[in-house]
C-alpha cells in the first residue's frame, strides 16, 4: 500500500502582525523533520495548501532533507479553516486587534487565554446553530477536506505523497477514517504537534490509519522544539 504523510505545519507566529508565517521555532522544527525524513522516505509528490505556513514548512523540510525534493504543488482543499473569522463571530470586539491584545495581556497568560477563547469559538462553529454567520460552515469544511483527500488519492495513482497542511484538516481526516464524533475530532486537533507526521495507507478505495501525530523527530533531536500552537 502507498502512504500519504500528513504533516502539520511548523509553529506559526502567534501575536505577530502576520500569524501565517512560521516563527523561528517553526522553521527549525521543519528543518529537523527534513533531516529525519532524509534517507527514510522518498516522496513521489509534495502537496500543500496555499497558506504561507504550509509553503514555508515545505521549504524548511527541503532545506533539512538535503537531497532531491519535489516542488510543492498546491491543493487549496488542505487549507485550514478561517480561524480569525470563527473567533470574531464568537467575540466580535476582537476584530479590533489592539483591544484583543490588551485583553489578552491583562490576563497575564495571553497564549493560554487565547486558546481558551479559540476553543469556545470553534465549539460554537461546530455546533451548527449559527451556520448562516460563517463563510464556511463546519460541514462544508469537512466536505472540502475529504474531497481534497479523495482527489489526491485518485491523482497520486499509488505514489507516496507528502501533504503540508494544518491541524483542522488532519483532525477531519482522522474523523472520517475512525468514525469519530465532532467532539472527539476536536479533541484530537488540540493535541496535534507542529510538524508531526500522520500516515495514511491507501490502495484503490481502501485507506487506513497507520500512525497518528508522530513527532519523535523533535523528541529525539531537540525536545524543547515540541509545540502544539
Amino acid at each position: 500500500m502507498a502512504t500519504i504523510y500528513l504533516i502539520r505545519h511548523g509553529q506559526a507566529s502567534f501575536g505577530s502582525d502576520n500569524y501565517d508565517q512560521l516563527s523561528e521555532t517553526g522553521w527549525e522544527q521543519a528543518r529537523v523533520l527534513g533531516r529525519w525524513l532524509a534517507g527514510r522516505v522518498h516522496p513521489d509528490v509534495v502537496i500543500g495548501g496555499d497558506m504561507q505556513r504550509h509553503r514555508e514548512t515545505v521549504e524548511a523540510i527541503a532545506g533539512g532533507y538535503r537531497g532531491a525534493f519535489p516542488d510543492m504543488q498546491v491543493a487549496t482543499g488542505f487549507n485550514e479553516f478561517d480561524h480569525t473569522s470563527v473567533v470574531h463571530r464568537f467575540k466580535p470586539e476582537w476584530a479590533d486587534r489592539e483591544q484583543m491584545q490588551a485583553e489578552l495581556a491583562a490576563t497575564g497568560h495571553p497564549a493560554r487565554a487565547f486558546q481558551q477563547t479559540f476553543t469556545e469559538a470553534v465549539e460554537r462553529w461546530v455546533r451548527g446553530e449559527h451556520d448562516h454567520e460563517y463563510g464556511e460552515s463546519w460541514p462544508q469544511f469537512r466536505a472540502r477536506v475529504n474531497d481534497a483527500l479523495d482527489d489526491l488519492i485518485r491523482w497520486a495513482n499509488g505514489g507516496d505523497v507528502f501533504v503540508s497542511t494544518s491541524g483542522g484538516p488532519i483532525a477531519v481526516i482522522m474523523q472520517s477514517l475512525l468514525g469519530l464524533s465532532d467532539s472527539k475530532a476536536l479533541a484530537l486537533n488540540a493535541v496535534i504537534a507542529n510538524t508531526s507526521v500522520t500516515r495514511v495507507l491507501y490502495s484503490g478505495s481502501r485507506r487506513s490509519l497507520a500512525v497518528f501525530n508522530n513527532y519523535s523527530h523533535l523528541e529525539a533531536e531537540a525536545p524543547e522544539l515540541v509545540t502544539f500552537r
